[in-house]
């Protein structure tokens, strides 16, 4: 998020153009599926999941509550517990 906002400001003060932006945007997406993935796996759920955000105003609420909510603890069916 900081690599995020360090591009937006440079790009804005010295670029003009949201190019650095961009990049930083593409770069940063394939990892954070990934986080959010295991996350949500932590929980017992399918990654298929993040899909939920395009449900208008309630999925992406229902989606950071699930990133936020504690692990199982236990073994399920993704693996061990972390």
């Amino acid at each position: 998020m900081l690599a995020g906002i360090v591009a937006n400001v440079i790009d804005a003060t010295v670029l003009g153009h949201p190019i650095l932006g961009a990049i930083v945007s593409l770069g940063t997406f394939i990892p954070t599926l990934a986080v959010a993935t295991r996350r949500l796996h932590d929980t017992d759920r399918s990654g298929w999941w993040q899909l939920i955000v395009f449900v208008p105003l309630i999925g992406f609420i229902v989606l950071i509550i699930w990133l936020a909510t504690a692990g199982s603890g236990a073994s399920n069916r993704f693996g061990g517990a972390p």
